[in-house]
């Protein structure tokens, strides 16, 4: 079942002098399986809007529903939410506490009521999905890199079996090498569970190769909602509200401007290679 956002708004310090509309009448629906990307500038209102959908935050006025169940109702176990909607922050020092990375993972698994056996199951299982040596299972994971981090954040949360995952800024500070790593075993973990996922990101290369749809936040409104080459054949208006589009989006219209007949909706590297050859008959 889809998380459905109905006419959301939320009022940051409401009824106060420095009040500040973070969500402005946000509707969404995100299905089933889908890997979607939200972008924004800084105060757009991307992060307010992830943390709204595992309760983190409450909406000011509107409705959000998870499987079919308004998570506002009375009746409603937040927690059960919690452990359906999985979220990892941008710094992963804000989630880790354990002595160890293993005692770390465990720890969502425990505290939804499973056994020491089948929590330490699901905890090698979702260190294993996200890569992580084993040598470094019983490490702090304070002595870890800012990816390994990252990795096991991740990992605490998959070990949970969340429906959704939702990654806000998860290459933040990590070297191409390292976001590379991180944001294909992502992919390939939705590829092989189908699990919903929604990636928080400011860099317009990797929401290009990964995603399959784009949210754009500006000033807490949708501003676009769609394919990837949709929303990036918007550059210059996303020029406007301090966006951009990915790199080879630039090049492609340079290389129109200049003749070349180019397909400018390309949008990732291979993409682009492709009908820049294509363009020149070598193909």
């Amino acid at each position: 079942m889809p998380i459905i956002l109905d006419h959301v708004n939320y009022i940051y310090g409401e009824g106060g002098p420095l009040a500040v509309k973070a969500l402005d009448d946000v509707c969404l629906q995100i299905p089933d399986g889908q890997f979607v990307g939200i972008i924004g500038h800084t105060g757009s209102g991307k992060s307010t809007l992830v943390q709204h959908m595992n309760g983190l935050l409450k909406a000011t006025s509107g409705h959000i529903y998870f499987n079919g169940e308004d998570i506002y109702d009375r009746d409603f176990r937040m927690k059960k939410l919690r452990s359906k909607v999985g979220l990892v922050f941008q710094y992963p020092e804000h989630q880790l506490f354990e002595i160890d990375v293993f005692s770390d993972v465990c720890f969502g698994p425990k505290n939804l009521g499973l056994d020491r056996k089948e929590a330490e199951l699901k905890a090698f299982d979702a260190l294993r999905k996200v890569g992580l040596p084993t040598e470094l299972y019983y490490q702090s994971p304070f002595e870890l890199s800012g990816g390994q981090k990252r990795r096991v954040a991740i990992a605490g949360v998959l070990a949970m079996e969340p429906e959704v995952l939702i990654l806000d800024e998860p290459t933040a500070g990590l070297d191409p090498k390292g976001r590379e790593e991180i944001l294909h075993q992502i992919k390939e973990l939705q590829q092989k569970t189908n699990m919903t996922i929604l990636l928080v990101s400011h860099s317009m290369e990797d929401v290009a190769e990964y995603v399959d749809r784009i949210i754009v936040m500006n000033q807490g409104k949708v501003m676009y909602d769609d394919v990837p080459k949709a929303v990036f054949s918007h550059y210059k208006e996303l020029e406007e509200v301090g966006l951009s589009a990915p790199q080879v989006t630039y090049i492609l219209h340079a290389l129109k401007e200049r003749g070349l007949r180019v397909d400018v909706s390309a949008t990732t590297i291979d993409e682009a290679v492709g009908t820049i050859l294509k363009t020149l008959g070598r193909t």
